[in-house]
């Protein structure tokens, strides 16, 4: 059991037909309960067949809190459900930092010590809000990972509990929304980026490998999420919901090891034999954006010219007063 030091850490999530959809949920949560004191889950409605409130009730830890919720996801157009239903997890922690995980995002054990101590350091230093945490995005095998200007390199994932800071978009982000109300996520007139710490420690991104059935099955659900069950149909129909990874070739290897909790799903992949492994295309498989000639030469200058990783010419919803290299 990992030592608070007098300090309450709160873990949250959102889930739905997570066991349907391939999602490694349990793995996600368990990687972080040796840190928080609670693990909040607002766990939506599902389908008959789905178990997922079966397997969050088989890790039997007194930490989790599932709150069980219906999802209007007319009520909250363009994929803004899952971040009105962040909120709703959000609201219900009582930690005075909160770390958020989407049921495809693990911490690796190895930077658990370094989150604890980021937060003992910073718990009375208001001017800190949050920290920003690199990121590994695997993809399609658990070997291969996309770093690439297509793929967002940080985010944040952990908050100070702050009633005027919410979930953003489509629940990738927060920002300081003071005047909220409790619709407009994706408005970003009179919201603040936080001021954030950026952190030595990764989460690892395992929502794009999944066997390809499920991903058909997860982009669906997505559609439906984004753009109602009616459009996401024909977008089924026209094959524009993507199933195939496409060539990998092109792809860097991950050399480093995975979260623990993750051994025995990364044990169970089986699906190679349906990949491409090669930079060649077949008719069928769609164009990967990393392989755009914008997002490849914007990659090759973060890469190459600004000289390290994890540089972004784009996407930064955040303001970094400090980064730490060690903690």
């Amino acid at each position: 059991m990992m030592k608070k030091e007098n300090i309450f850490i709160s873990g949250f999530t959102f889930l739905k037909n997570a066991t349907s959809l391939y999602y490694p949920f349990c793995e996600s949560i368990k990687s972080i309960l040796p840190l928080v004191d609670e693990f909040v889950i607002a766990l939506g409605k599902g389908s008959e067949e789905d178990d997922t409130l079966a397997e969050l009730e088989k890790i039997a830890d007194p930490k989790i809190k599932i709150m069980h919720t219906e999802w209007d996801v007319a009520g909250y157009p363009t994929n803004t459900i899952y971040a009105q239903q962040t909120d709703v997890a959000k609201d219900a922690c009582q930690g005075e930092w909160l770390f958020y995980l989407q049921g495809d995002e693990v911490i690796h054990e190895q930077d658990l010590e370094k989150i604890k101590n980021a937060c003992l350091k910073y718990k009375d230093d208001a001017r800190i809000e949050g920290f920003l945490f690199k990121y590994l995005h695997f993809y399609a095998d658990y070997r291969l990972i996309q770093d690439n200007h297509a793929w967002y390199p940080r985010e944040i994932r952990m908050l100070r509990n702050l009633p005027e800071i919410h979930s953003f978009g489509d629940a990738q982000s927060f920002r300081k929304i003071p005047q909220f109300d409790g619709k407009s996520y994706r408005d970003k007139k009179g919201t603040q980026k936080l001021k954030v710490v950026l952190l030595d420690a990764f989460v690892y991104h395992y929502g794009w490998v999944r066997p390809p059935r499920f991903m058909q099955k997860h982009n669906y659900s997505a559609a439906v999420s984004y753009h109602g069950e009616e459009k996401a149909k024909q977008m089924l129909a026209q094959q524009l919901i993507r199933y195939n990874y496409g060539p990998l070739g092109h792809l860097s290897t991950f050399k480093g090891t995975h979260p623990a909790v993750m051994s025995e799903r990364i044990k169970a992949f089986d699906w190679g034999d349906t990949l491409n492994y090669t930079k060649q295309y077949v008719p069928e498989e769609p164009k990967q954006a990393s392989l755009k000639l914008k997002n490849r030469l914007l990659t090759f200058i973060e890469k190459y010219i600004l000289g390290y990783k994890n540089k972004s010419l784009g996407y930064r919803n955040w303001k970094i007063v400090k980064k730490e290299k060690s903690l």
